[in-house]
């Protein structure tokens, strides 16, 4: 993606190139034909993101939370919420950002501090969030909160709510970053802000946990895949470095140790992207993929890491300068790894899962 250097090392927001995304439809990439999306399938949808993050991942952070969002509402939202929401999404003048990470809260989400009050047909939320990608260019929030915060266990006091923004949102810093720049990740605050009773998800508190978890499934495969397009774009590069650059008479690619690391990061990146596929042809299925796609989130993202680095050796001196595009994917590789759930969240979840599926 020829322009993505200089948005990224501008750290500027790429209003063209999001408005390029509107047009395409893929704000309603995944969002159902009736409500105006193209209704495509998330194994489709894996293959987007992968292509889309090949030229520049940040980009793909802007559909992520969206899309996550349009999921919840189609699997939980009440039949109105879904009219009145997902056309406009689909469209893309709503734009979806997820409110979940608080400051004292991250992996262990259930933590949360964000009240929800009900008074009449609104609810009055306080609190704070953070590291919101989307907060300050988008409309809508997915909105994490406490309507029960003596509930025990905590998580069943978590509710969900599709909040527009409005007064008592205040978006605040936007917090530098290693990687990932030209995407807005911002904190939040809430001070008083009223959320119609009607925009509490379901109709029925009690039940956010389960609809956030549900849609960390459809942002763990949108990871790996965002993985998977940045780890082939550094073996890319880093291939097409290797035919170019003579030592010693001949091309390194020609050079044994150069030809280790091509045939160990091609092959990676393989397995990444079948790991992803499977997860995302399970959700095509209808079937529960938290197992098969914390896996592949967990493999693609360390695969991204690795490939990464990899292609910064082969570059050498080159790969360590903003010349070079393999700087931006080893800045940006580090977010796969910690985004929708660190990798030790990751193992954890696939070690209790396999020992249930495997209790004697």
């Amino acid at each position: 993606m020829p322009v993505a250097s200089r948005y990224e090392h501008d750290d500027e927001y790429p209003h063209d190139l999001v408005e390029r995304m509107r047009e395409l439809g893929l704000f309603g990439a995944t969002i159902p034909v009736e409500y105006g999306g193209l209704g495509l399938d998330y194994t489709t949808y894996a293959m987007i993101v992968e292509e889309i993050c090949r030229g520049w991942m940040s980009l793909s952070g802007v559909l992520n939370t969206h899309l996550m969002f349009a999921y919840v509402l189609g699997q939980h939202g009440t039949r109105e919420q879904r009219e009145r929401f997902l056309p406009a999404m689909a469209r893309g003048e709503h734009r979806a950002a997820l409110c979940l990470t608080e400051p004292h809260a991250g992996s262990d989400a259930q933590r949360i501090r964000t009240t929800a009050v009900k008074k009449g047909d609104h609810y009055a939320v306080n609190g704070s969030k953070m590291f919101i990608t989307n907060a300050r260019y988008g409309t809508l929030y997915s909105l994490v909160v406490k309507t029960d915060p003596q509930a025990d266990p905590p998580y069943a006091g978590i509710s969900l709510f599709a909040a527009e923004k409005g007064p008592g949102v205040t978006v605040g810093r936007q917090i530098e970053k290693l990687g990932y720049k030209g995407i807005e990740t911002c904190e939040v605050s809430f001070e008083d802000f009223h959320v119609p009773a009607a925009n509490l998800i379901g109709g029925a508190e009690g039940r956010g946990f389960q609809q956030v978890m549900s849609g960390l499934e459809v942002g763990r495969i949108n990871i790996a895949a965002r993985a998977v397009g940045v780890a082939r774009a550094a073996f890319e590069d880093a291939i097409r470095y290797a035919q170019q650059r003579t030592t010693f008479g001949k091309p390194i690619c020609e050079h044994q140790a150069i030809q280790l690391k091509l045939a160990d990061m091609a092959t990676k990146i393989e397995a990444a992207r079948l790991l992803t596929r499977q997860a995302a042809a399970m959700k095509d299925r209808g079937e529960r993929t938290d197992l098969a796609a914390g896996m592949a989130k967990l493999f693609a993202s360390e695969t991204c890491q690795e490939v990464a680095l990899e292609a910064m050796r082969i570059l050498g001196g080159y790969g360590y300068t903003k010349e070079f595009r393999v700087e931006r994917y080893y800045r940006d590789a580090p977010l796969m790894i910690i985004g929708e759930g660190t990798n030790e969240i990751q193992r954890l979840v696939i070690a209790r899962h396999l020992v249930q599926r495997h209790k004697i």
